[in-house]
């Protein structure tokens, strides 16, 4: 009986030992997979103060030939004069706001429009809560992150620039589409 009694300890000594060593090999892959890079082409930023609003406008400096933005609160100055700035060099720009950047004091609607840059407002939605800018037909910017001064300082946000030509398509596809029933604004 003892030699029978010794065999089921050791065989349970082994299911032990074997099943710790596989869940600290699988904490191990997923420790690896968060640690990874996510991608030279996937870039991620989170708020507040960790760049947000610096990453929309290096990444606008870079523009080459258009920008589309639908934005639902949009009070950020750097990112509405890196749009104007870029508009400036050429660049189209376009922009599709949220009805609320009518009459929210500080939106840059107005500074926009009166830029020179086609604004629209999507009144359609109860809320058009995108935050998206896409540049180039090649990236696209997306997350929580509003387009604000609080999202950048004081509200726990996320941004994610992604260079992706499949994903950009696919976001001008959705803008053109909330363009058709926007209405054109002209400014205060």
């Amino acid at each position: 009986m003892s030699s029978k009694r010794n065999s089921q300890i050791f065989l349970l000594l082994v299911v032990i030992a074997a099943a710790t060593a596989g869940y600290f090999y699988g904490l191990q892959q997923i420790q690896k997979s968060v640690a990874a890079p996510l991608s030279p082409d996937i870039h991620m930023y989170t708020s507040p103060h960790d760049g947000c609003t610096e990453a929309v406008v290096e990444q606008l400096t870079k523009a080459k030939s258009n920008v589309l933005v639908q934005a639902y609160s949009f009070t950020s100055e750097p990112i509405a004069k890196a749009l104007v700035d870029a508009h400036k060099r050429g660049v189209h720009v376009e922009v599709i706001l949220d009805k609320s950047q009518r009459t929210e004091k500080y939106s840059e609607a107005d500074f926009l429009a009166h830029a020179g840059i086609r604004t629209l407002i999507d009144a359609k939605h109860t809320i058009a809560h995108n935050k998206i800018i896409i540049i180039d037909a090649d990236t696209v910017i997306t997350g929580s992150f509003n387009f604000t001064k609080a999202a950048e300082e004081r509200n726990a946000e996320n941004l994610l620039v992604l260079h992706d030509s499949e994903m950009a398509k696919r976001y001008i596809d959705n803008w053109h589409k909330h363009e058709t029933h926007s209405e054109p604004y002209a400014g205060r």
